[in-house]
């Protein structure tokens, strides 16, 4: 994977993993506006410290586990603490990757808002960031030099529809099913929780936007026409899952929701994440505008079965991003 990145192309990875990074800005915004003002600064909290956990333990445990010598294409079993010395291509590798842990182990946090300890927090945070995405970022995406066993079987995730988004969504259903809903959510009583700031939300699907041109045009390794048709793409995408999900709230609802709106958007980017450098450009508006169909009729789907995602997160993540991968196949 490395022979990938030449000497010119490490300033285009490093730009892309700064763009990364700003995402957790975007969660940040995005999930402190969706929840209640009283849980916001607990919400902010949790995003800076799951980014800071998942920095640490990619850099020590995550990165070998992912991208060491592969024993049977399960896992790695070298690259632990690296010390980077000699190679810019891998440290630049790293970083990149590393920007993607800890964009998986944020999205736990918008799920569970409201409701979980700090420390019960940080040690979901210990667990994928350490364990679940590196060892099935490994079967997905190889080693430096093998292939792990998913990815020889013909796998196709580009940029980490499946690795990053659903792996957290996943993990994110499983933490809000033990968890139980939040008090007074699906009580007949009571009107649902809303979030508190919609305009801060909406800066935040901004933010995520901007990043995700590195997300995604990042992962070709190159500044070259992979990334740019992966970009393109990604905007393609983005705006069609908007379009689609808004359409689908005008219809049933009978008004443009503003939430409906921002997790289309998320939802169109992390469908198109799986393919954004192999698909046509209508092929990605179709490919996003289902991943908004996706994303909203699967949040009307966990309302029904009372599964108390604060966020969405489960459905723009899991089920868009499982969508996003057998769209790419």
């Amino acid at each position: 994977m490395l022979d990938q990145i030449q000497s010119l192309d490490v300033m285009w990875v490093l730009t892309a993993s700064a763009l990364v990074f700003l995402m957790q800005a975007g969660f940040c915004l995005l999930e402190t506006g969706l929840v209640r003002a009283k849980n916001s600064i607990n919400v902010a909290v949790k995003n800076l410290i799951d980014f800071c956990v998942a920095s640490l333990l990619f850099w020590a445990v995550g990165f070998g586990l992912m991208f060491g010598t592969s024993v049977g294409g399960w896992l790695g079993t070298d690259q632990f603490l690296p010390s980077l010395e000699h190679s810019p291509k891998i440290a630049a590798f790293l970083l990149f990757q590393m920007m993607f842990c800890g964009t998986a182990t944020t999205i736990v946090s918008g799920a569970v808002a409201e409701r979980m300890r700090f420390s019960s927090y940080i040690l979901l945070s210990v667990v994928i960031s350490a364990f679940i995405y590196p060892i099935f970022g490994h079967w997905a995406w190889g080693g430096l030099t093998e292939d792990g066993w998913l990815k020889s079987l013909g796998f196709v995730d580009f940029a980490g529809s499946t690795v990053v988004h659903s792996i957290g969504g996943w993990f994110s259903l499983a933490a809000v099913m033990v968890l139980g809903p939040r008090l007074g959510q699906f009580e007949n009583s009571r009107a649902a929780i809303r979030g508190h700031h919609l305009p801060m939300a909406t800066i935040g699907v901004f933010l995520l936007w901007f990043g995700w041109f590195g997300f995604n045009g990042g992962s070709s390794l190159q500044a070259n026409s992979v990334a740019v048709r992966a970009i393109i793409n990604t905007v393609l995408g983005a705006a069609a899952g908007a379009i689609s999900s808004v359409a689908l709230a005008m219809h049933y609802r009978k008004r443009p929701e503003v939430e409906s709106m921002l997790n289309g958007v998320l939802a169109g980017l992390v469908a198109i994440t799986a393919g954004c450098h192999a698909l046509s450009p209508m092929s990605a508006i179709v490919t996003g505008a289902i991943g908004g169909c996706v994303g909203w009729y699967g949040a009307v789907l966990l309302q029904r079965l009372k599964i108390d995602d604060a966020v969405s997160a489960i459905p723009v993540h899991a089920f868009a991003g499982a969508w996003g991968t057998l769209a790419a196949g």
